[in-house]
């Protein structure tokens, strides 16, 4: 994966927690924000493992900060 790709996709994954903390200020739009701050996160979480040399270490992380 090139590095213009990676910045690209953490721009868009940004662009969603953006959007995702408008959509969570009125409750009439809370569930659209969640659902796009879910995408977000999901999105650099995979870009994250994609470019993670050492997957098993990332994913102990990931358990620690779950627990």
């Amino acid at each position: 994966m090139s590095a213009n790709q990676v910045a690209l996709s953490y721009l868009a994954a940004s662009i969603l927690f953006i959007l995702a903390l408008r959509g969570l200020s009125h409750p009439e739009t809370a569930r659209r924000g969640n659902t796009l701050g879910i995408i977000g996160m999901t999105l650099a979480v995979l870009i994250t493992l994609a470019i993670t040399r050492r997957v098993e270490l990332a994913l102990a992380a990931m358990a620690v900060g779950g627990a």
